[in-house]
């Protein structure tokens, strides 16, 4: 299979680094949408007092993720946060007292069969933890007979981050074991590790752990970025194509992030939710670059300040820095799915000067996806939404090859982002419209009627 791709500096500067503890910050806030679909919405109010692991946010909707705990204290108020979206999200403040006292009911869930696994999986709060932050349990809502493969995905191509690496290390017969329950519901021919061939250690633990797993097998992939992206590394593990608009289960896959999975593992052995994540602090910025434990809801700055600066942060990001996301400010908290923190200088900080295209191509040949990122920019530029259809902007994963390999700093995947908002208005004009005519028509039936 011909890869398509880049290579980019690995800067895997922590991957030795076993995570340490972080002590309890003062406060904690935890946002209520830290997951793709409908926010958490709170049951507790002003002056609670909770535990670790206590829940403190129910799923707001059929797409959605409860919220719990991960620290003791008082619920200090509800405020509305910014977060990097430009919206204000509610989130819980919580005032911590230090002692990280455990909730009393606590307790490994009762799983039999496929469906009280799924609801236990609900019931965790397992989120997509490799970036996307989907509804773990809305992801295995299907039916065994449609799982052909399911794809373990450590193959954490990002620069910098490690988090991954370090679960596939230090917590390996917890992901064993969460692939061997995925087997017992829903027997797939083959349960496929992904990881990426310049971790060798990662792969020889997985490995070992996962022999007893039936149909358990590891792939060593060739390390070019992004060969964690779900339909990239589907294709590179079983030769299948997601077409636009299917998900992965419409070719008979099944894709899970290696942290998620130890979590759920986790999770159905004490009953403790995901109430703690641990994240890559690092960047040219960073003091001590290292892979930190803490509760989610602990804010950038605290996180930075456990680590240490040595240069002014120009630029702090949520995950890597090809697809990661810069926070508005160091307020800013680490969500469940958060697995870097990286602050950088004013050097790499800085945005560099474009200019105008000089149609070499080299952004369509780097294009995991082989779209045509320069057309989509004209596109763009001339607000033709319908060209932006027909070129199939929506199936861009935004990535980034594209504006890491143009030689005239075009900020494509920018601009991608801005064609994908344009495109959903249009249609969203259209859908409009035809409902328009739909009522129109349907009062002139009744008026001749």
């Amino acid at each position: 299979m011909k890869l398509h791709g880049i290579h980019v500096p690995h800067r895997k500067n922590t991957a030795d680094a076993a995570p340490v503890r972080m002590p309890v910050p003062a406060v904690i806030t935890v946002p209520m949408s830290m997951n793709i679909g409908a926010p958490a919405q709170p049951v507790v109010k002003v002056g609670d007092e909770v535990k670790v692991g206590q829940l403190i946010a129910q799923a707001g909707g059929p797409v959605s993720a409860p919220i719990h705990s991960g620290v003791s204290g008082k619920v200090k108020k509800l405020d509305q946060v910014l977060s990097s979206n430009g919206r204000y999200d509610t989130a819980i403040v919580i005032e911590t007292d230090g002692e990280q006292r455990v909730c009393e009911d606590l307790a490994p869930p009762q799983v039999s069969d496929l469906d009280s696994f799924v609801e236990a999986v609900r019931a965790s709060g397992s989120v997509g933890l490799g970036g996307a932050g989907f509804p773990t349990s809305i992801k295995l809502k299907v039916k065994p007979e449609q799982v052909q493969e399911i794809i373990i995905n450590g193959a954490e191509c990002e620069p910098y981050i490690t988090s991954d690496t370090r679960t596939m290390l230090d917590d390996a017969e917890s992901i064993a074991q969460g692939a061997a329950l995925l087997q017992k519901y829903y027997a797939a021919q083959r349960v496929i590790m992904a990881i990426e061939d310049n971790k060798p250690q990662c792969i020889q633990r997985m490995r070992q752990a996962g022999k007893d797993v039936p149909g358990f097998e590891v792939a060593a992939l060739p390390a070019i970025y992004p060969q964690g992206g779900e339909k990239v590394v589907i294709f590179h593990t079983t030769g299948k194509v997601v077409p636009e608009g299917k998900l992965p289960i419409d070719v008979g896959v099944l894709v899970l992030n290696c942290t998620t999975l130890a979590i759920i593992a986790k999770y159905i052995n004490t009953g403790m939710p995901l109430v703690e994540k641990v994240v890559t602090v690092d960047g040219s910025a960073v003091e001590k670059p290292q892979n930190v434990i803490v509760p989610v809801g602990t804010s950038m700055k605290d996180v930075l300040d456990f680590c240490g600066l040595k240069a002014e942060p120009r630029k702090v990001m949520y995950g890597g820095p090809m697809m990661g996301i810069s926070v508005p400010s160091l307020d800013a908290p680490v969500m469940k799915n958060t697995n870097a923190v990286l602050a950088f200088a004013e050097r790499e900080a800085a945005a560099p000067a474009t200019t105008p295209c000089i149609r070499c191509g080299r952004c369509a040949a780097s294009c995991p996806l082989k779209l045509q990122p320069a057309s989509f920019e004209t596109a763009y530029r001339n607000n033709e939404p319908e060209t932006l259809k027909a070129l199939k902007v929506n199936l861009c994963m935004e990535c980034g090859c594209c504006s890491y390999v143009c030689p005239a700093k075009r900020p494509l995947v920018q601009v991608h982002k801005l064609s994908k908002a344009m495109l959903n208005q249009y249609n969203a004009e259209l859908r409009a419209q035809e409902e328009k005519a739909k009522a129109k028509k349907g009062e002139e039936v009744r008026v001749n009627g």
